[in-house]
């Protein structure tokens, strides 16, 4: 492994203080009405939305690289292994390129160049977890018989969870199922085998070159009520239910999903009903659902405040 510290936990997301009465936009073209906002300004975004070919024509993943293929089973401490990044080899990795890839859409396939075995572990592999008193960082080493102790012995403020990487003991190029713009694709991907979880570490082998880039947002003019919060990401879409995250402030309330369906496009994102009290700066993360009226197949999801198109998490 590359001996590089990680950091622990995901990183604080901050937003602005919880608004104060009196600050919502007024003025002319503005509504009052919440869900008339909503209606509004989803409409422009559906409207304005205008994808390059590459949406339709290429390969433009809407998840992350590193995808489960599979049930983890995960526990604390291997949950926050495989989100730091924390990993042992332990079997050879072909260093060589294999041959072009197809990439398996719902219309069609795309052949595409693929990157290394050994490419794509140094890509899931984000260095070493920090060692922790009385266990060792290789899970094949056993703890000293007699850990030091008194004032000399090591003090970890991190949790015991901090010392265990996932062991790699297999690789094979395969598959896995992955969101694109496109819909649900086979996407061809380096297959890691880790013994402490049951799922399978998938990383896609597509090589950079051939990966699309997301589409650049284009932003209503006008600006977005307070009380209107913005869609983070989508969790899941099985059939008509459609579950996404919300970033609302630690102390709003009235925490209400909307969505609007167009033929292309989904636009979705939700009220609150804002403190006028002390509050903290922090974003909360809040799973919400709406039913959608199609399948969601295709279409992709556009937050309402931003107009992004939104990925979906994993894991």
């Amino acid at each position: 492994m590359r001996r590089v510290l990680a950091l622990l936990g995901l990183p604080l997301l901050m937003m602005a203080g919880c608004a104060r009465p009196g600050t919502e936009p007024t003025g002319p073209g503005i509504p009052s009405d919440r869900h008339e906002a909503f209606e509004q300004r989803a409409t422009a975004v559906a409207q304005a939305w205008r994808p390059g070919a590459a949406w339709a024509t290429g390969y433009v993943p809407l998840q992350e690289p590193t995808v489960l293929v599979g049930e983890p089973a995960f526990t604390e401490e291997t949950k926050l292994a495989f989100h730091a990044g924390w990993y042992r080899q332990q079997v050879p990795l072909p260093p060589g390129r294999p041959a072009d890839g197809a990439v398996r859409f719902p219309d069609g396939e795309l052949h595409v160049p693929l990157v290394s075995a050994a490419e794509a572990y140094r890509q899931i592999d984000q260095g070493d977890p920090p060692p922790c008193p009385g266990r060792p960082k290789d899970p094949g080493t056993p703890p000293p018989a007699n850990p030091p102790d008194g004032p000399d012995a090591p003090v970890s403020s991190g949790p015991q969870a901090a010392c265990i990487p996932l062991t790699v003991t297999g690789v094979e190029l395969g598959a896995a199922p992955v969101h694109t713009s496109r819909g649900e694709a086979r996407v061809p991907a380096w297959l890691f085998t880790v013994e402490e979880i049951d799922a399978v570490v998938a990383r896609l082998a597509v090589a950079p070159d051939a990966v699309g880039a997301l589409p650049e947002p284009v932003v209503p003019s006008a600006p977005a009520p307070q009380d209107l919060v913005s869609a983070q990401d989508v969790e899941s879409a099985d059939g008509t239910t459609l579950t996404f995250r919300l970033g609302v402030g630690s102390c709003d309330t009235g925490i209400t999903p909307l969505v609007q369906e167009h033929d292309h496009v989904v636009v979705v994102g939700g009220t609150v009903v804002r403190s006028t009290g002390v509050c903290d700066d922090m974003l909360r993360l809040e799973p919400v659902t709406v039913t959608l009226r199609e399948p969601l197949a295709d279409r992709p999801v556009l937050d309402v405040v931003n107009a992004t198109p939104l990925r979906f998490t994993v894991g």
